[in-house]
């Protein structure tokens, strides 16, 4: 009976003793171990996490012209070729219309009527002030001439919505010659990057013949996945890099970021604008976009100062003079060598950056004694 009390007694501080030394986590080093560590008391800073997400080169949308023609015709000439650049106001082809014909046939009907009535209206003035006719006649060919403007009004319209302007137009009232031939120019000053017309070509007004781009701009479009969507503001900045220009990051930020998902990728659509001068960057070729997020002041640690004990994040924290305690800490996720301080740690805690590893084979072999 005595054999066992004796042997339940030695059980009983065993056990207690390894449970006391399983939660030792206080001791006082000794001086050489001062001299090995490094302690600052923690302070706040800005962590600035990023998101990659795989992007693409564009035009910049905002200097892209599709140029078309106004009137149904045929192709007579294209003096553009694609990758060309041009000027505004220069001409990429000519193309022949009747119905261009027609409308300035119109035109010159219209203008000699309006002249034949405001003739008859003079004439009819002089013949009022002289007595031979009365006052409503002269209304009644003032309203057929105010009905010849409209129709002139409706007619040079027209004409301009065709594509002729105001030298034109001029040229056509005092020469009287009807032109089927219609030049299509360049609305903006760029380059040719896409062409859709030969000679002989028969168009509609619906017909893109042309597309100039100015490319001395483009932009970046990413794709952000919804869950994501968080990430992305106006203003934030932003990195771009190109597999197929190695060694180069641009850095801009974003000036568009959507306000909808795409209801089939159920993604958000984010932008940059860079400047091109050397056109190295061509659209549709593939980026990388790497976004900051806005960095807030909150409490950090370096890395350092972690020690891993059962999986778990551990720092040592100065309790008194030479005196440490080993500490959990829940931490976020690392950037640039630190880490946020989620909770375990306050403000001005005095925590060892350097030397960490030594002192926690001085708290194991104290537990071991």
């Amino acid at each position: 009976m005595r054999s066992i009390v004796v042997l339940f007694w030695s059980l009983f501080i065993f056990v207690t003793h390894v449970a006391f030394a399983k939660h030792v986590s206080t001791f006082k080093a000794s001086p050489e171990l001062i001299k090995q560590i490094k302690i600052i008391a923690l302070g706040e800073g800005q962590i600035q996490d990023s998101f990659r997400v795989s992007a693409r080169i564009d035009l910049d949308q905002q200097h892209v012209a599709r140029i078309g023609a106004a009137v149904t015709g045929r192709i007579n000439e294209t003096a553009a070729i694609l990758g060309q650049d041009v000027l505004k106001g220069e001409r990429l082809a000519l193309l022949n219309s009747n119905e261009l014909a027609e409308a300035q046939a119109v035109f010159l009907k219209t203008s000699s009527q309006v002249n034949l009535r405001q003739l008859a209206v003079n004439r009819a003035q002089r013949l009022l002030d002289n007595g031979v006719i009365a006052t409503a006649n002269l209304h009644e060919r003032i309203a057929a001439l105010e009905e010849s403007l409209v129709d002139l009004r409706t007619a040079t319209d027209h004409l301009q919505a065709l594509g002729l302007g105001s030298y034109e137009l001029t040229q056509l009232s005092k020469h009287k010659v009807i032109h089927s031939i219609l030049p299509i120019t360049s609305s903006i000053q760029g380059t040719i990057v896409e062409r859709n017309v030969t000679v002989g070509q028969v168009i509609q007004p619906a017909d893109s013949l042309f597309t100039v781009a100015d490319l001395s701009h483009v932009w970046i479009i990413a794709e952000l996945p919804e869950q994501q969507s968080s990430w992305a503001h106006k203003g934030d900045e932003a990195q771009v890099t190109i597999p197929a220009i190695t060694d180069v990051i641009l850095t801009g930020q974003l000036n568009y970021v959507s306000d909808i998902v795409d209801p089939k990728s159920r993604t958000v659509t984010v932008r940059m604008e860079l400047p091109n001068p050397k056109r190295d960057l061509k659209p549709n070729m593939l980026a990388n976009l790497l976004i900051r997020k806005r960095g807030v002041q909150e409490l950090i640690l370096p890395d350092s100062a972690v020690i891993r004990v059962h999986d778990k994040d551990h720092v040592f924290k100065e309790v008194g003079s030479d005196e440490f305690e080993l500490i959990p800490v829940k931490l976020g996720n690392p950037h640039d060598n630190v880490r946020p301080v989620i909770s375990g740690l306050k403000l001005g805690d005095r925590v060892v950056i350097e030397g960490g590893f030594h002192l926690n084979s001085e708290l194991q072999s104290k537990k071991l004694e």
